[in-house]
C-alpha cells in the first residue's frame, strides 16, 4: 500500500492524505476475503467488506445509501436500489474496458438466436434513459456495472437417484416428483425460491403460468397452494438461507435433490459427494451480478469506487470467480491469468486435462477427464428459461411465499 502523501495548502498546514476507504456492501457471492486483500494491495485503498444474505444486502441498498460506497448484487435488485435514489449514474466514459464487457448484458444475449428469457434481463435496467427512467436503449451512462454472471439450476446426488429417473433426462419437475418425497429442499428466499418452485411445477404439469418471470395473482395462488399441499405431504425436508447449510444437509444425507449454486457444489466435490448439477430440458434460471455506486459518494471516494470498477473487470477477479464456478463480464481478460486447463473446463467445455485446484487452493477439486455440467460457457447461458426477477406482485408473491414457509 502507498504511504501517505502530505501535500502542502499555501498559506496552511500540511495535510496528511492516507488512502481512501472504501466500504463495499453485497453477499457471500463476491464478497471474498481473497478479493478483498487483492484490491487493497493493487489499489492502495482500505477496503471493508458487509457481508449479507440477499435479502438483507437489498434491504440496506434501498433503506441505508450512506452506510456504503460500492453495492454489490444483482441486476433484478436495480429495480429496487434506482428508483429508491440509492445509486448514482456510472459514467460509461470512465469504464476502461467497457468495450471488452460481452453482449450478454449490453443485448440480453450472447448470439443474436438465444432465447432472452423470462423475467428481470439485465439489458432491460442497464442503460439510463434521458427521463431518468433504465431500459436497453444505450446510452453513455449505466445502473450497475455487469460483472459476474450464471445459470443455476438443482443438485442431486448421484447415489440417492431413484429408479426410473435417469440423467440423460434432467427435468425441474424432478423436484415435485413424488420418487423423491422427503428429500427435497428449496431455496427459501421467495424472489429465488419460488421462480425454482414454479419452474418444476410448470414442468410437472401442476400449475401453468402465461410468463413464467411475472406471475399474476391468480397463478401465485395456485402455485402457492400446491406448494402448500405437498409440504403437508412431507414432501420437502428443508428450505435453506445459505450455501453452507445447503452443503450440509446434502452430506448428511437429510436431502438428496435441491436448488443449488456453484460454490455449495463446490464444498461437496471437497467432501466427496457424488453429486451433480442438472442440466433441465426446461434451461436455466439466470443471474447477473453487478455493481453500482452510493449516490453519496463524492470526491476521493468517488474516484476510488471507479477504480474498484475498473479492477473488477480488469482481468485477475475474474478467474478468482471462474474458480466459483461463476463466469466474468470480460473473459477474454480474464483467460490469461486461467490455466490452459482451467479455461478449458470452466469456459470451453473441454475435459480437464489435468487435477483442479479448488478456490481456497487445495488440489483435487475438479479431476482429470471431468467435464463441466452443462457444457461451455456459450451453451450454458444460451439456455435460459428465466432471470432472477423482481414482479410486478413482488409484495404479494413475498406474502403467500410466507404462508407457505409457515405451512
Amino acid at each position: 500500500m502507498p504511504n501517505a502523501v502530505p501535500s502542502a495548502v499555501p498559506g496552511g498546514p500540511y495535510v496528511q492524505r492516507g488512502p481512501v476507504s472504501l466500504r463495499v456492501l453485497g453477499t457471500s457471492v463476491t464478497l471474498l476475503e481473497s478479493i478483498r486483500r487483492q484490491a487493497r494491495a493493487d489499489l492502495g485503498i482500505r477496503l471493508t467488506f458487509d457481508v449479507l444474505d440477499g435479502v438483507a444486502a437489498q434491504r440496506a441498498g434501498v433503506l441505508a445509501p450512506d452506510s456504503f460506497d460500492i453495492y454489490d448484487q444483482w441486476f433484478h435488485n436495480v429495480d429496487f436500489v434506482w428508483p429508491a435514489n440509492a445509486i448514482q449514474p456510472i459514467d460509461i466514459a470512465r469504464i476502461d474496458n467497457w468495450d471488452k464487457i460481452n453482449a450478454l448484458p449490453k443485448t440480453g444475449r450472447l448470439t443474436p438466436h438465444a432465447p432472452l428469457g423470462a423475467g428481470s434481463n439485465p439489458v432491460d435496467r442497464l442503460y439510463i434513459q434521458p427521463d431518468g427512467s433504465c431500459g436497453s436503449r444505450p446510452s453513455g451512462h449505466i445502473t450497475m456495472l455487469p460483472v459476474s454472471h450464471n445459470v443455476d439450476s438443482f443438485g442431486y446426488r448421484l447415489d440417492m437417484l431413484p429408479d426410473g429417473l435417469s440423467r440423460d433426462q434432467e427435468s425441474w419437475a424432478w423436484l415435485l416428483d413424488k420418487r423423491w418425497r422427503g428429500m427435497v429442499s428449496l431455496q427459501n428466499d421467495s424472489a429465488i425460491g419460488a421462480i425454482d418452485a414454479a419452474l418444476a411445477a410448470k414442468a410437472a404439469g401442476l400449475v401453468d403460468f402465461k410468463d413464467l418471470g411475472n406471475l399474476s395473482v391468480a397463478e401465485i395462488d395456485n402455485l402457492i397452494d400446491c406448494l402448500i399441499a405437498l409440504k403437508r405431504q412431507q414432501h420437502f425436508r428443508a428450505f435453506w438461507s445459505n450455501q453452507d447449510q445447503a452443503s450440509s444437509d446434502m452430506v448428511r444425507g437429510r436431502v438428496g435433490i435441491e436448488s443449488l449454486w456453484s460454490p455449495a457444489m463446490t464444498d461437496l466435490k471437497k467432501r466427496h459427494i457424488k453429486v451433480r448439477m442438472a442440466s433441465p430440458v426446461e434451461g436455466y434460471r439466470a443471474w447477473y451480478g453487478g455493481m453500482s455506486i452510493s449516490r453519496h459518494a463524492k470526491g476521493r471516494t468517488l474516484d476510488a469506487a471507479y477504480d474498484y470498477l475498473n479492477w473488477w473487470i480488469s482481468g485477475w477477479p475474474g478467474a478468482v470467480m471462474a474458480r466459483q464456478g461463476y463466469y466474468i463480464s470480460t473473459p477474454e481478460l480474464t483467460r490469461p491469468h486461467l490455466s490452459p486447463a482451467e479455461w478449458d473446463y470452466w469456459y470451453a467445455g473441454k475435459p480437464a486435462a489435468e487435477d483442479l485446484a479448488a478456490p481456497s487452493g487445495a488440489s483435487g477439486l475438479i479431476h482429470r477427464g471431468e467435464i463441466r455440467d452443462g457444457g461451455d460457457y456459450l451453451t450454458r447461458m444460451s439456455r435460459i428459461a428465466v432471470w432472477n426477477t423482481v414482479m410486478d406482485e413482488h409484495n404479494y408473491l413475498v406474502r403467500r411465499w410466507n404462508d407457505f414457509m409457515s405451512a
